[in-house]
């Protein structure tokens, strides 16, 4: 069965992947109140030490209070630098300069000017950028481009969903925030699982099937879901191939940035 299991290194892995990436920098990350940027804070402070890490909370009209109250809390327990930077006054401005009305424009607007925010932040104090993207997200492009997308590193980005989960249990994150319904926060009401029109469960196991290389037809009956299910992950994968390649560039000399010559 496509059972999907956190590897007992993985913990190791990522507080060793952080401490020789960051090295002696210091790092900031958006803290949203949910799971994976609640992960992502714990494992930067076992790796780096509570003084190296500060976190940034960006509310605006949609943001639950539920939200903000759940990063406010985690950053005392971490005892991290915290900083609430309301961001409703930038998106209003620049939507209204631009004629924006489209729900999912001003949406990605959002986590844009919240990534220029920390960006601005780690340019001013000489950090880097933690970014909160897991596997899933990765893999079937559930976020925005140059939004909660970028970042100059991704500790949690191989691990899916469910193993994030698990992760979070290992290391702590308070129950509260483990259970929340899975939300981006950009739209009043919004949930991942209602906009993907799939569970987290289900989508995992898709994604692990079409990683390990098997066909369609061994992923509908390993979990015993219609092909069409499966067919809508394929499709989402493959529709969402530009946000995971920073550039697309056409081939003409021996090595090509992103393409084979890569860091």
């Amino acid at each position: 069965m496509l059972e999907i299991e956190l590897p007992s290194y993985a913990q190791e892995t990522i507080i060793r992947f952080i401490k020789e990436f960051v090295q002696d920098r210091r790092v900031v990350i958006g803290l949203s109140g949910g799971l994976d940027s609640s992960v992502v804070a714990k494992l930067c402070v076992m790796a780096l030490g509570k003084d190296r890490v500060k976190g940034i909370h960006m509310p605006e009209d949609a943001t639950p209070s539920e939200d903000s109250r759940d990063a406010e809390t985690l950053a005392k327990t971490l005892e991290i630098e915290y900083e609430v930077i309301p961001i409703g006054e930038f998106v209003h401005a620049i939507a209204g300069k631009l004629g924006l009305k489209g729900d999912m424009s001003i949406a990605n607007l959002k986590a844009r000017v919240r990534m220029a925010i920390l960006y601005a932040i780690a340019n001013e104090e000489r950090r880097l950028v933690a970014g909160t993207s897991n596997k899933s997200e990765l893999l079937v492009g559930y976020f925005t481009k140059y939004g909660d997308g970028a970042s100059d590193f991704a500790p949690i980005g191989d691990l899916y969903k469910t193993q994030v989960r698990i992760l979070a249990k290992r290391i702590g994150i308070p129950e509260g925030i483990i259970n929340k319904v899975p939300r981006a926060g950009l739209l009043p009401g919004q949930s991942d699982e209602v906009e993907m029109g799939i569970k987290y469960e289900i989508l995992d196991k898709i994604l692990y099937g079409i990683e390990l290389g098997l066909p369609r037809e061994k992923i509908v009956e390993e979990l015993g879901i219609s092909d069409t299910l499966v067919d809508k992950v394929y499709e989402m994968h493959n529709r969402s191939r530009h946000k995971r390649v920073m550039l697309y560039i056409p081939k003409i000399g021996a090595r090509t940035v992103n393409t084979d010559w890569r860091e």
